[in-house]
Parts: C-alpha cells; sequence; structure tokens
C-alpha cells in the first residue's frame, strides 16, 4: 500500500532507539524526509546507519537535542523551522515510589514528556493550518489511562499528552490536519529488553520471564507478549498519512489489549 508520504517532511523526537527509530526507519521507507532527535551525536550516526541500513536512499538527518532543556527545543526549531508531519516520541520513565519523588523530579517528567511536545506544537501547528495539512501524533502510553502505581509521575504525563493532543485537534475543524495520540503497551523496546534479561539471570530464560511478567504483572494482556517496536511503527505512519484523514482527536491503542475498557 502506498501511504502517500513522498515528500513529506517528518520530525521524530527521541528517535535513536526504541520505538522512535521504528517510527523513523517506517517513514524513511515510505518515502518521508526524516529529521532524528538524540542526545549525542555518537547516537545520531547509529540512528542514521540503521535507516540507510535498510533503505539507502533515504533522507535523514539528525539534531542533537536535551529536550530537558528549554534552550535546546529552540534551537531545535531555529535549524528545522517546519515540518509536515511531528510525532512527539521523546520520554523518560523511572519507576519510584510515590513519597519518594520530590518536586524537581515531577517538573523534570513534564519538561520532557509533556512540554517537549507543547514547545515543537506551538510552532509547527500554526503553520499545518495555514497549509490545511499537517500530522502531529503524541507517543502516549496505556499508562496514560491505567496509571502505574509504580511510577504515578510517568502516568500522569502519559495522561496530560492525550489532553494536550485531544485540544489541539478541537482547533482543527474543517481542515486537513489531523492530532491524534498513540498508546503503545508494554513493548519490547530496550529498556525492558534489560528488565527481561535481569529476570532471566535470575534462573529463568528470557521466554520464561516474558510469560511469567504478563501473567503476573500484565494480565490483562491478550497479546501475552511484548509488543515490536515495528507494530507501534506501523500504526504510527499510518496516522502520519493522508489516508488517515478521517482519524482526528483519537487516542489509538496499541497495546495488545492491555486496556480492558471499551470506551
Amino acid at each position: 500500500m502506498d501511504l502517500q508520504l513522498s515528500g513529506k517532511t517528518a520530525l521524530v523526537t527521541g528517535s535513536t532507539a526504541g520505538i522512535g527509530l521504528a517510527i523513523a526507519r517506517r517513514l524513511a521507507a515510505e518515502g518521508a524526509r526524516v529529521i532524528i532527535t538524540g542526545r549525542s551525536e555518537a547516537r545520531l550516526e547509529q540512528g542514521r546507519a540503521a535507516i540507510l541500513a535498510e533503505t539507502p536512499a533515504a533522507e535523514v538527518r539528525g539534531v542533537v537535542v536535551d529536550f530537558g532543556r528549554a534552550e535546546d527545543v529552540q534551537r531545535l526549531l531555529a535549524e528545522v523551522p517546519t515540518v509536515d508531519i511531528l510525532v512527539n516520541n521523546v520520554g523518560i520513565f523511572d519507576p519510584k515510589p510515590f513519597a519518594d519523588i520530590p518536586d524537581e523530579e515531577w517538573l523534570r517528567f513534564f519538561e520532557v514528556n509533556v512540554l517537549s511536545g507543547v514547545r515543537l506544537s506551538r510552532q509547527y501547528f500554526p503553520q499545518m493550518l495555514s497549509r490545511n495539512w499537517g500530522r502531529i501524533i503524541f507517543i502516549s502510553s496505556e499508562s496514560g489511562l491505567q496509571i502505574p502505581a509504580e511510577m504515578i509521575h510517568y502516568g500522569t504525563t502519559k495522561t496530560a499528552q492525550l489532553a494536550v493532543a485531544r485540544g489541539l485537534a478541537e482547533l482543527t475543524t474543517g481542515t486537513g490536519v489531523t492530532v491524534n495520540s498513540v498508546l503503545p503497551g508494554p513493548t519490547a523496546s530496550e529498556g525492558v529488553e534489560e528488565f527481561i534479561g535481569k529476570l532471566a539471570g535470575e534462573g529463568q530464560t528470557r521466554e520464561e520471564a516474558e510469560k511469567d511478567f504478563f501473567a503476573h504483572a500484565r494480565p490483562s494482556s491478550l497479546l501475552k507478549r511484548f509488543i515490536t517496536t515495528d507494530e507501534i511503527a506501523t500504526m504510527v505512519t499510518y496516522l502520519a498519512s493522508p489516508l488517515a484523514a478521517a482519524t482526528n482527536g483519537a487516542s489509538v491503542r496499541v497495546d495488545g489489549g492491555v486496556i480492558r475498557s471499551i470506551g
């Protein structure tokens, strides 16, 4: 299927590994010009090499950004003044008891997970409206609906992303611009693989550790395995395309059935 993305410019934040890199790879394969971001030149070069290995003719460049620093975001906006597609993927998480989370950490999580997308959208969204076409996608999480007790601050930022995305969508009435959120479930990213590897090191195989995780930590999963980053990227790439014009203001689940509600 031709997703009609050839010639579109896409910015994917936090895209040197995991879900972000998978999204950037898929967008590049569909013909989009892709801008990736990371916190070091070395990581950017690795990400760029991974994309070019699959799509040698891809147009891809990288920008070093720390999304916890407002001045870095402003520099990114100066280097990349306009885009057709914005994927707000960058995010941080850290399991921690609620009583041990200081104000500074709450603020840092909002700075990276929420304000990064707000700051970028503030520049790109009005441009998209004036051109009557554009796509903004927030990579939220099933944790935005089912707040994890072990990292309430993370879940709260993921809920906030849903609110920002829906609010922006309300401003697109009658235009060719859409704003959506994607809610991944437990995904086989770098961090998860490290976590499962540690479990397997305690006398379990990797397969046994994964089975145990879904039996006890995520028993509502219908998939009963970790979602692949490519499975997330496939949905995001479709939503970024002109073919998804009728999907707007939506919270699209790619969660393996973890979320039990039908609403």
